[in-house]
């Protein structure tokens, strides 16, 4: 099928849109061209794992440091730190399709140049260095691009569900890469996996250009012109069901989601366990989350009142991970850990998503991704000398609490802007924490 210029005035198939809202967890698969982009997604994002892990080992096997780690990571995220909210100018301005068309080949390209360099026995650290921040500049385009494509994909009835499927996708595959990447670095090496990852994007490139244009969701593109970034956080600032979901998702993804420090630093320093080890403590994670991600696709609607709780129990299970005396219980409490933090993840993406204009979705989007993921240069380094000057439970138990906090701040702001308050009880002999109404708890009293 054409993809060039005259695709849009070629014969037109009847869209693939019959799937009804909330017709159960895979109701979006109905939809043919979200059919093209998950399938190819899932294979890149087994790639990107495989290839996360890698990364991670291989800084450490160089240097013999968590805070190595940590800086790759900040690398990876600084670029969406410093240019996030330009990718979403980007994105609300292009034809997204073609934007990811030319993001993932980079993607790709920057996989097989880490594996060059490893197969040939030249890699350096500061290889590695160089590649993850090459990467970080290809996803400030690439994320906003890639999050607001699902919804001219799918339209606005199956977003959440497909949303919260792009989680399943991304967690389904990382049960497959960290054994798959184990097994490679043990077995022929870290090259190897490097290599298969960057092949791995040929996949949805293809799925790509095998879409049909005339059945995506039209959005009207906005034209190039000034104050498009101003405007942009304009429209957040006056929407504090915006604001504050992005708030906690900064906090918890600055502060909580630094697992590459802390799984790498448990994982060598405190059980004294191989890479083969290291790459199940990922899939255990990547099981809850997957479980997370489908529990979140069948659910019919998006409260903030779930994220703010889902938030809080997340910080609560790492400090209880991060002082597990046993390895068997520290690995099985990253199943809950991966299944609330993805619960955290995809309600907060598809509230903001759903709340947001779809001229503004591609600048709101970088806005929440550049605050979820572009605080990791911050958090990483910290947390990472954390890690390495007072042990690995110090600094695990550290984003856990931060986490925490964060939730509870939040979620009393939320609260008092809702005009609620909180409302402590006992019901069938539990405690039992509410938010009510001014009114009603007035009237109670």
């Amino acid at each position: 099928m054409s993809t060039g210029p005259g695709a849009d005035s070629a014969p037109v198939h009847k869209p693939d849109t019959h799937t009804r809202p909330g017709g159960g967890t895979f109701s979006s698969l109905g939809i043919r061209n979200y059919r093209l982009f998950f399938t190819g997604a899932i294979v890149s994002n087994t790639g990107t794992w495989m290839a996360r892990i890698t990364q991670d080992w291989l800084v450490l096997s160089l240097t013999g440091s968590a805070a190595a780690v940590g800086i790759t990571t900040a690398l990876q995220f600084l670029p969406m730190l410093l240019f996030g909210l330009y990718g979403g100018v980007i994105a609300d301005r292009y034809p997204k399709r073609q934007l990811l068309l030319v993001s993932q080949a980079a993607l790709g390209l920057c996989g097989v140049a880490l594996a060059v360099l490893t197969l040939s026995g030249h890699v350096q650290v500061w290889h590695v260095y160089l590649i993850a921040f090459l990467l970080g500049m290809v996803t400030v385009v690439d994320n906003p691009a890639r999050q607001s494509f699902v919804s001219e994909m799918v339209g606005p009835e199956q977003l959440r569900n497909a949303v919260s499927l792009n989680s399943a996708n991304f967690q389904s595959a990382r049960l497959v890469g960290p054994a798959v990447a184990g097994v490679l670095i043990a077995g022929v090496g870290s090259g190897w996996a490097f290599l298969l990852n960057g092949l791995s994007f040929a996949a949805p490139v293809v799925g790509l250009l095998l879409m049909r244009t005339g059945e995506l969701h039209k959005v009207e593109r906005v034209p190039r012109g000034k104050g498009q970034l101003r405007e942009g956080l304009r429209y957040v600032a006056g929407r504090p069901d915006l604001v504050w979901p992005i708030v906690l998702v900064g906090f918890i993804g600055t502060f909580g989601f630094n697992f590459p420090i802390w799984l790498t630093a448990f994982a060598d320093g405190v059980f004294h366990v191989g890479a083969g080890t290291y790459g199940f403590l990922n899939t255990l994670m990547a099981v809850g989350s997957l479980v997370g991600a489908l529990a979140a696709a069948r659910r019919g609607t998006t409260r903030l009142r779930m994220l703010v709780i889902a938030a809080g129990v997340f910080g609560v299970l790492e400090i209880v991970a991060a002082l597990s005396p046993a390895f068997w219980l520290f690995a099985l409490l990253l199943v809950p850990i991966g299944m609330i933090g993805l619960t955290v993840n995809v309600t907060a993406n598809s509230a903001v998503q759903m709340a947001t204009d779809p001229a503004m979705r591609g600048r709101v989007m970088s806005l929440y991704m550049m605050v979820f993921a572009g605080g990791t240069p911050i958090g990483a380094p910290l947390l990472g000398w954390v890690t390495d000057a007072y042990g690995a439970r110090v600094g695990f138990a550290t984003g856990g609490a931060i986490s925490l906090v964060a939730a509870v701040v939040v979620g009393l702001v939320l609260a008092r802007v809702g005009g609620l308050k909180v409302a402590v009880g006992w019901r069938r002999g539990h405690p039992r924490v509410r938010f009510v109404a001014r009114e009603r708890l007035t009237t109670a009293a």
